[in-house]
């Protein structure tokens, strides 16, 4: 099932607007990476967890947010920014979404966007993604926070709120500000991956892969490309991969520890990736997950589809330390099956703080288990 590309950019003289594939019934595991599917995994199956971090979000007040861009940024529809609008519905049509967010736009100078909320989620784009994306690279844009409403990332995001006032509160208790501090690392890499996740959508939704590297290129330097070339930026990636020493390594890990976004070339060189490990084509020939089936998930399987993806990440890399590491006697593996058994650690404990949170909002009282992890049939 096609849908016509109605809103092409293209002058008379241009090349014939392009057919994108519907993905009818798509679940947004189609694009989840590994590590942030089988955290979404494992959150969705915690009883009560949704009552809580809505409760949670009361305190940000998700009905001020959206009353705050309603009087200050312009809410798009066919009569305002109508153009913007198309691409949305376009990016909309090609991941099966019947209904749209609300869409603002918002007065800004950065190139960037982001999706709000837990009950009525809503995308916020600045006018400086406006002014520097072509329709195609806007498309992918669009399509990449619709990712995030799907997926329900804005789970992440207001937990990681939560959790880091918390850590500024208990900066004075060296104990449980280390212990969040944890807990906070390991989301953090949560929505590093999430963020891979979205980019995925976003390509899925403009069906452009070109688009979707040019705009990560645009996010990098700005939105004139007319001296920049895509081979020479991934040839960056790969620099940044597997370039320089051991101190190169220290640096890398020093810039995205605490980071929200990987860096643009590496974002750049995961979706190369995913895209000539063939899974792109995969997903527009038919062969991906439906919505119908998502109850039916495995929090076991995506916790061990989530090791491996660590695995075959650490084996990939040309990383000097993980180099190090390698010859002195299969490091990558181990550090790989180290990562992989972490996730599933840091999202027992974090199950089980949202468990003892939920049962406190029910007026309920349960001694949590010795280890730390659940007990209500799920797998670490």
């Amino acid at each position: 099932m096609t849908s016509d590309d109605a809103g092409a950019t293209a002058t008379p003289a241009g090349p014939p607007a392009r057919r994108r594939v519907v993905l009818t019934g798509i679940s947004s595991r189609a694009w989840e990476h590994p590590a942030d599917r089988g955290a979404l995994t494992a959150l969705r199956e915690l009883r009560g967890f949704d009552d809580v971090v809505k409760a949670f979000f009361g305190m940000w007040n998700e009905r001020g947010f959206r009353l705050a861009h309603l009087a200050s940024a312009i809410r798009v529809d066919h009569r305002q920014y109508p153009s913007v609008y198309q691409r949305y519905t376009e990016a909309a049509q090609s991941l099966d979404i019947p209904e749209l967010p609300e869409l603002f736009v918002r007065q800004s100078p950065f190139l960037n966007a982001e999706a709000i909320g837990l009950d009525k989620p809503f995308v916020v784009v600045n006018t400086a993604a406006l002014q520097q994306l072509d329709q195609d690279e806007l498309r992918a844009l669009l399509g990449h926070e619709l990712g995030h409403v799907r997926s329900g990332h804005a789970v992440y995001k207001t937990i990681l709120m939560i959790l880091t006032r918390w850590a500024a509160n208990l900066s004075w208790l060296p104990v449980g500000a280390i212990a969040l501090r944890g807990i906070i690392a390991a989301m953090l890499e949560w929505w590093r991956k999430a963020e891979l996740s979205a980019d995925r959508a976003g390509l899925l939704a403009g069906q452009d892969p070109a688009a979707s590297l040019r705009l990560l290129m645009k996010m990098a330097g700005g939105g004139d490309l007319s001296q920049v070339d895509t081979a020479a930026f991934l040839e960056q990636a790969a620099e940044y991969d597997g370039g320089g020493d051991i101190r190169d390594s220290l640096h890398k890990i020093r810039m995205t520890a605490w980071s929200t976004h990987p860096v643009p070339v590496a974002r750049a060189a995961a979706l190369r990736q995913w895209i000539d490990a063939g899974d792109y084509q995969r997903i527009l020939d038919g062969d991906y997950p439906r919505r119908d089936d998502d109850a039916t998930a495995s929090v076991t399987t995506e916790i061990k589809a989530a090791a491996e993806a660590y695995r075959e990440e650490f084996s990939r890399t040309q990383d000097p330390l993980v180099g190090l590491l390698r010859r002195l006697g299969d490091g990558a593996s181990d550090m790989g099956e180290w990562a992989g058994g972490a996730a599933g650690r840091a999202r027992a404990w974090f199950g089980a703080a949202g468990e003892a949170a939920a049962r406190a909002a029910r007026g309920e009282s349960r001694t949590p288990p010795a280890n730390g992890t659940d007990t209500n049939g799920s797998s670490s």
